[in-house]
């Protein structure tokens, strides 16, 4: 064998050795970025989810989820638990009286004025939603804040008044014969509604909710 073909068998002896001795994994391209961390470098705030009925990260029920069915999916007459599923978040642990007796769901964490929205539980079904936020609206339009001639414009001759047990102010009833339900308005006595309550009767005409 010359000189010639003996220097070119060596140098692809040389070349098949370095090949085989090529790690594997190594990158298939030089200077690639590593992959994405799992975590952000930095603090995130936690975000905001909805519940399942629609309520709002302020603790109030999304837009049209009240109607004189009921609250969303949870229909008047559901259990306490299909009401709390539903809401999608905290409601409390509230306990009746007596077996049967009439309390309320509301979320939480409440105010210091108070509840802005509540669910009825009486019989052990769901009968009633009572609201006094001004940003919640009832089927037909009227919300808390209004005045009572608003409302008789929403309403029109549908609607009965009556006088306050308590107050100078009016109640503002209107049946849904479609469902045998009603809505009811409250006002002060300068004619400003100052909350409202839809549900069955006889609870949706409780003066003094479950008290």
């Amino acid at each position: 064998m010359n000189r010639t073909l003996l220097s070119t068998a060596l140098l692809l002896l040389l070349a098949a050795c370095a090949r085989e001795g090529a790690p594997t994994d190594a990158p298939a391209t030089v200077g690639a970025p590593p992959p994405p961390l799992d975590q952000p470098v930095e603090d995130v705030p936690p975000a905001t989810a909805s519940p399942a009925g629609g309520s709002l990260h302020a603790g109030l029920p999304a837009e049209g989820t009240i109607g004189f069915e009921g609250f969303g999916p949870a229909k008047f007459g559901a259990t306490a638990e299909e009401v709390r599923m539903a809401w999608g978040g905290d409601l409390g642990e509230p306990q009746p009286s007596e077996p049967g007796g009439c309390y309320y769901l509301i979320p939480q964490p409440s105010t210091d004025d108070g509840y802005r929205v509540a669910f009825m539980i009486e019989g052990e079904q769901f009968a009633r939603i009572d609201v006094r936020a001004d940003a919640v609206t009832a089927p037909g339009g009227g919300k808390a804040g209004m005045s009572a001639d608003e409302i008789r414009d929403l309403y029109g001759d549908g609607m009965q008044e009556q006088p306050h047990k308590y107050t100078d102010g009016k109640y503002l009833r209107i049946a849904d014969a479609a469902s045998g339900n009603a809505l009811v308005f409250e006002t002060d006595a300068d004619g400003t509604v100052d909350e409202w309550r839809i549900g069955t009767p006889p609870q949706v005409d409780y003066v003094e909710g479950c008290s």
